[in-house]
């Protein structure tokens, strides 16, 4: 045999080859093996396995980690970086949608073709477009910082392309609607309608309305500052399925301020005379969370006789309104947190039909 075939005859008669795959998280080195009755059978299978795995060493790197182990790894290094409600939704994503496929795929042997066969169980699944281009999003940002750590040359998913969203128009009240959905909420009053009428007239999601406290009202100046969210995380305990978690606005442009009228001031005036908790929708001292929030929504909804809704569309009601008061794009954007004027010039596009008909008018007018 030559000197560095490393091929062996075992003690049973086989012959034995092995290879270099990589090395494993302590650096020391990960072999592969192959069997033969026969030298020369063995040398037969060994050569292309060497030059698959120093092509890949070459490529990839030598990081011989399961893409789980190093998952988990990620996760921990990232845990105080970031929000508890990022980290569950990161830690919620992997563990569902993808150590089940690739985890035992190691870093090194990971490519484009594994990827996309990812992909593939996840239109599979039925997932969202939203869902897959998220998980995606996370796969990558954990691939980055193996390649960031040198255990990977490049990220193998970084070029693959994710099926497009189909973008569904969004629904408003109409204004028949809306006033007979104001008219339950008002006679409800208090913790159980005010929400309702408070996303009318605010636009804040439910996890903002969850949060608020009083403090955060300033009834002088007629404005909300809107800086905190309280939501339910899910988690991948077999004990836990849920937490419910209070924390800071998601992105810099969430924490801003959003006036109000006269007609939601007088409602939360009120409320505040009867309140002896720090929250402005409060059970039991704590701040109401969402699913109750929802609940009491829903109870609303069937009383207004509207069947089709979610509590979030109360908030694109609110935009809609706004832009058909003729409000100006950077105003609306600003009162509903938006990270730019663009993602609300795309999210309502199609809510401006009354605006364009009505140039369609003046223009016909201009022209006779």
């Amino acid at each position: 045999m030559r000197r560095g075939e490393n091929i062996y005859q075992r003690k049973d008669g086989r012959w034995e080859g092995r290879y270099k795959k990589g090395r494993k998280a302590d650096g020391k080195v990960k072999y592969g093996y192959v069997y033969g009755k026969t030298l020369q059978e063995v040398r037969v299978k060994l050569y292309p396995l060497k030059v698959h795995y120093q092509t890949i060493q070459k490529i990839q790197g030598s990081s011989c980690i399961p893409f789980e182990e190093w998952g988990y790894q990620w996760l921990q290094s990232i845990q105080y970086e970031v929000k508890p409600s990022t980290y569950a939704n990161y830690h919620y994503k992997l563990i569902k949608y993808v150590f089940p496929f690739i985890g035992n795929q190691l870093l090194n042997e990971l490519n484009s073709e594994i990827g996309k066969q990812l992909v593939q169980q996840w239109v599979r699944l039925g997932l969202k477009a939203s869902t897959m281009k998220a998980a995606m999003r996370i796969v990558c940002q954990c691939l980055n910082h193996a390649k960031r750590l040198d255990h990977l040359k490049e990220n193998p998913f970084s070029t693959i392309k994710m099926p497009k969203e189909k973008k569904k128009k969004i629904r408003s009240l109409t204004k028949k609607e809306q006033q007979n959905l104001e008219k339950v909420a008002l006679k409800e009053g208090g913790a159980r309608g005010l929400p309702t009428y408070l996303a009318l007239y605010t636009g804040l999601r439910i996890g903002e309305i969850a949060a608020l406290r009083w403090s955060n009202i300033d009834f002088e100046r007629d404005i909300i500052h809107v800086n905190n969210t309280y939501q339910r995380l899910a988690l991948t305990s077999e004990t836990q399925k849920t937490q419910l978690s209070y924390d800071t606005a998601k992105t810099e442009a969430a924490v801003r301020i959003v006036p109000f009228g006269m007609k939601l001031k007088k409602q939360l005036l009120r409320l505040r005379k009867q309140s002896t908790s720090l929250y402005v929708f409060s059970k039991n001292g704590r701040p109401m969370e969402p699913r109750l929030l929802t609940y009491h929504f829903h109870r609303l909804r069937d009383q207004a006789g509207i069947q089709d809704i979610h509590f979030h569309q109360l908030r694109h009601t609110f935009a809609t309104r706004c832009l058909e008061a003729q409000g100006d794009i950077l105003s609306v954007s600003a009162m509903l947190g938006h990270t730019s004027t663009q993602l609300t010039l795309d999210t309502y596009a199609d809510s401006m039909m009354e605006q364009r008909m009505h140039v369609i008018v003046q223009l016909e007018k201009i022209l006779q």
